[in-house]
């Protein structure tokens, strides 16, 4: 059988990490075999993959209120100017950034990072066209793709965002945004300490903080309040800081560090050597448990990638066939009281039909009566055949129905997981529904078999196993080294 565009992107994919990061190849592997269960049970068209849902290299993500510092930040820890800064929105598209050996920058269109399973972005396109119509093939105005040859960067991706206020897409900016977020190893959010009014930011804080209040991966946020060498000239600096951390916490913010840095090169002058001295202090503490978390995030990204395969394969079989098995269940019933209504109302009708026109001589229906045997046998089941096929199509009838209903609630809850949710609930009904076989059991959908559960249960276990073989790469508990063992 012919691969896939999608299956040959993947493979590709399993290539590059077999070079690169090979325990990452055998989790692949492992998202093959749950793309083959999601297919055999209609929740995942061929074209799809678990694996070009997630990013293969460590993702941070910079995120923030325009000028607040975050192209600085980057080109200082880059070491080099590849990204413009200015106090103004200079940069109106998301910027994805990654190793390149050519000793100049190269800047590539979007298209680039849409049409690559390996990047983050992987068809954002068609995320951002269903949002909006006509926008996905504008891609280029979005998103770009810059090389840098920085040692710093080997082995991860960085995701310099626009301004979050300051760009004119606003719906498809906060489409990207929570997709980057939930891609992100670590997600740096920047204030700008200049503008010490919390409260006209209420906006950004929603957006940024207190939708973390939920996630289970909060601790991957780090706020940042940049530029806080213009404090030095308050009378209070500490004040401003505090007013910041009232402001997070009325947002919700519940999990997450907050640090305060500035850039050097760009700092105000500070007088008095004594606050220079603690600001200072407290920016190098700073940014050095910052530049920790980077080089923390090759391990991470090794536990994240296995713990995403399995909730994927937890979230299959907990949630999604669950909820098919709740939907066909449904379709049953309404198919046997819209089948019990007709077919009595049927029955009703011949009854009082015959019966006026008295056609039964005691038990024998007298107008079959003066044909031969075959033809009586004939005109049986001609009779059992239509009723068949009535009741299939009553059937049918009533899936349709369940289906309206499901496609309108995944219209309905169009963003985020419970929109992907509905819509590939959407398509697993719809195959059960177009099944030329028809199932009479509703907790048995077409594909989910007791071999296929036990696939799928295996999978889930061999996360555990993929962990163990990290630990055994990442950790000695016994103290011995590799020889020794």
């Amino acid at each position: 059988m012919a691969r896939t565009a999608t299956e040959e992107r993947v493979k590709r994919l399993k290539s590059h990490l077999e070079r690169e990061n090979p325990p990452l190849a055998e989790v692949v592997e492992q998202f093959q075999e749950l793309d083959t269960v999601a297919r055999k049970l209609g929740f995942m068209s061929a074209d799809d993959s678990y694996a070009t849902h997630i990013s293969w290299w460590p993702v941070v993500a910079v995120l923030g209120t325009f000028s607040a510092g975050k192209s600085t930040f980057l080109n200082e820890y880059l070491g080099q100017t590849l990204q413009r800064t200015g106090n103004q929105a200079v940069d109106d598209k998301f910027t994805v950034i990654c190793y390149g050996s050519d000793d100049e920058p190269r800047q590539l269109p979007g298209m680039a990072l849409d049409s690559d399973p390996r990047l983050p972005f992987y068809r954002i396109s068609d995320a951002i066209e269903s949002d909006a119509a006509g926008e996905g093939k504008r891609i280029d105005s979005y998103m770009q793709l810059k090389t840098c040859n920085a040692e710093v960067l080997r082995g991860k991706i960085l995701i310099d965002s626009p301004g979050f206020d300051a760009d004119k897409q606003r719906d498809a900016t906060l489409l990207i945004t929570d997709h980057i977020i939930g891609l992100s190893d670590l997600v740096l959010v920047f204030f700008d300490a200049r503008h010490p009014e919390p409260g006209a930011m209420t906006d950004t804080l929603e957006h940024l903080v207190a939708n973390t209040i939920n996630r289970q991966d909060s601790d991957k946020f780090l706020y940042i309040l940049n530029q806080i060498d213009n404090t030095a000239r308050e009378d209070n600096p500490e004040e401003v800081v505090a007013a910041w951390q009232r402001a997070m916490a009325q947002s919700g913010l519940t999990a997450g560090r907050f640090y305060r840095i500035y850039s050097e090169q760009a700092a105000s002058p500070i007088a008095d050597s004594q606050v220079h001295e603690r600001l200072r202090t407290k920016r190098d503490e700073d940014l050095a448990e910052i530049k920790s978390r980077f080089q923390q995030m090759d391990v991470n990204r090794a536990y994240r990638v296995t713990g995403l395969l399995e909730h994927s394969g937890t979230h299959l079989r907990d949630v999604l066939i669950p909820e098919l098995i709740k939907a066909r269940r449904t379709w049953f019933n309404r198919a046997r009281w819209v089948n019990g209504v007709v077919f009595v109302l049927i029955l009703i009708a011949f009854v009082y039909w015959s019966l006026s026109s008295e056609l039964w001589d005691g038990f024998i229906f007298t107008p079959l009566t003066g044909f031969p045997p075959l033809v009586q046998l004939v005109v049986v089941g001609v009779l059992i055949a239509g009723a068949i096929l009535l009741y299939s199509r009553l059937r049918h009838m009533a899936g349709r129905s369940v289906l309206r209903k499901l496609k309108r609630e995944a219209h309905e809850e169009r963003e985020g997981r419970a929109g992907d949710d509905r819509k590939r609930l959407v398509m697993a009904f719809q195959k059960n529904l177009d099944a030329w076989w028809p199932s009479f059991s509703s907790r048995h959908p077409v594909g989910w078999t007791g071999r296929t559960q036990r696939k799928l249960d295996s999978l889930i276990a061999g996360a555990d196993i993929l962990v163990q073989k990290f630990n055994d790469r990442f950790t000695r508990p016994s103290g011995r080294s590799d020889e020794d063992r």
